[in-house]
């Protein structure tokens, strides 16, 4: 069974690691859907730490915590003495005190790393504004239901180079993928991203033409043009990413067969397409869904 220490981001797995939680989260999957117990977690707690708000993120661990066996906490940074100034190294040593993991979904990345560093229990990364871990796994999960496989596959991904392309880049090619991105220049990913890119010499694409990151794509990803936080910037980034759109002439690029996916919440008519959103709302809710299994992977790989 898959086992590591912490889930701060995905550049600190092997591809032997993410495919080894990709194995968990199959497993565990077909158990949930035969009605097999699995209480791997049974009598653990979990923390969950929500610095930003959550839909997803929220209702999957809290349900994966139960299907575990284990118990889930939810704590509001409006509750805790972290959001009134306490030092996040004394929250990590007393939150150690009580509970057997945390999640925590925040903004700076900072905060998780010095979770863990101060912290003596697992650290999960349920979403900073430089990465998030959790989804891409349930990405690439996804993707190897519907096609099988991952290695040699085509994936791009279309907008702003935010926290889930970089995640998608690293878990792209860690786990044999070819990768092309497309992006406007102003919106690169990170440049430790991009610096990690070039351990896979032919494996990685960039461009700010999105035809030509499509092309041959056998799994077209995209995101909001304003994510969290960005909300200011709205006008100034439907304006820079106007030619970024999923959509019916951008899949004529692709390979027949091209899968869809989007992290969501999806803004229709912006980023994608309704028409090619509901043609793969099926590809992408199964994607949704998956953020249970990969997630239950992660905690059970975590904490068990």
């Amino acid at each position: 069974m898959a086992t590591v220490k912490h889930l701060l981001k995905l550049m600190d797995l092997s591809g032997a690691e993410i495919i080894g939680l990709l194995d968990l989260a199959d497993r565990l999957k077909a158990e949930n859907k035969a009605g097999i117990p699995h209480p791997h977690l049974a009598g653990k707690t979990l923390g969950m730490i929500f610095e930003k708000s959550s839909t997803r993120t929220r209702v999957s661990f809290e349900t994966g915590m139960y299907q575990l066996g284990g118990h889930a906490l939810f704590l509001s940074s409006r509750d805790l003495q972290i959001g009134r100034g306490e030092p996040v190294q004394d929250t990590a040593r007393v939150l150690s005190r009580y509970l057997d993991g945390i999640m925590i979904r925040t903004f700076a990345q900072e905060e998780v790393e010095s979770l863990a560093q101060y912290g003596s229990i697992p650290i999960i990364n349920g979403l900073t504004d430089f990465c998030h871990p959790c989804q891409v796994l349930a990405d690439l999960m996804t993707i190897r239901e519907h096609k099988g496989r991952l290695e040699e596959l085509n994936m791009c991904y279309i907008g702003d180079g935010n926290n889930m392309a970089n995640s998608l880049i690293v878990g792209g090619l860690k786990t044999g993928m070819h990768v092309s991105i497309a992006c406007p220049k102003a919106y690169q990913p990170d440049a430790r991203v991009l610096a990690l890119t070039e351990e896979y010499p032919g494996q990685f694409f960039m461009t700010d033409k999105p035809l030509e990151a499509a092309k041959d794509a056998d799994v077209i990803f995209t995101d909001v043009w304003a994510s969290m936080g960005q909300e200011s910037e709205k006008a100034v980034r439907e304006k820079a990413f106007a030619g970024y759109q999923v959509n019916a002439a951008l899949l004529e690029a692709a390979h027949p067969g091209c899968m869809v996916q989007h992290c969501l919440p999806a803004h229709r008519g912006e980023e994608i397409t309704a028409e090619v959103f509901e043609a793969h709302a099926d590809e992408i809710f199964d994607e949704a869904e998956n953020r249970l299994h990969a997630q239950k992977a992660v905690l059970v790989a975590c904490m068990k």
